[in-house]
């Protein structure tokens, strides 16, 4: 069984200068883990929920125990305050970057008459969820996980 028996040809997509803030909201609207980033007509890379969660994450330095001294107790209502205005400030500020500062650039492709066999080498061995479908130099479609175990199943039926 080949790729093309499996992909989806409707493929989702963003442009690199597209917001982290609207490539979000696209996968959340369409309920996908990820989609490919073009640039005009050109795959640029893919951007996925785990590239926009780690937008969220708690830099190494951050993540100590900090207790205060009974000096400090009266500033941590402040502290407090101004943390969470500067982490709001921030998160507006990261979702109106574009999507081409987070997007992973370089991204593993396969063509549609390749075996699912192939496809599903390459997301163990590079350990992604999904691969865009090139054809003559276009992208023409995804291919998930799922696509490929449900290739799989019907292999077996």
């Amino acid at each position: 069984m080949n790729v093309r028996e499996v992909m989806h040809d409707r493929v989702i997509t963003c442009q690199i200068d597209d917001t982290i803030r609207t490539a979000a909201a696209a996968l959340k609207q369409h309920n996908i883990s990820g989609m490919p980033v073009m640039d005009g007509d050109r795959l640029a890379g893919i951007v996925t929920e785990s590239d926009v969660l780690k937008l969220l994450e708690i830099p190494e330095h951050d993540r100590t125990l900090w207790l205060p001294s009974p000096l400090e107790i009266i500033e941590i209502p402040l502290r407090e305050l101004i943390g969470w205005e500067d982490a709001k400030k921030a998160l507006e500020d990261v979702g109106a970057k574009p999507v081409r500062t987070i997007m992973t650039k370089r991204v593993h492709t396969i063509s549609p008459d390749d075996s699912i066999e192939a496809a599903s080498t390459l997301m163990v061995n590079h350990r992604i969820n999904r691969l865009p479908v090139i054809e003559e130099g276009v992208l023409a479609g995804i291919v998930t996980r799922g696509d490929v175990i449900t290739g799989i199943a019907g292999k077996q039926e």
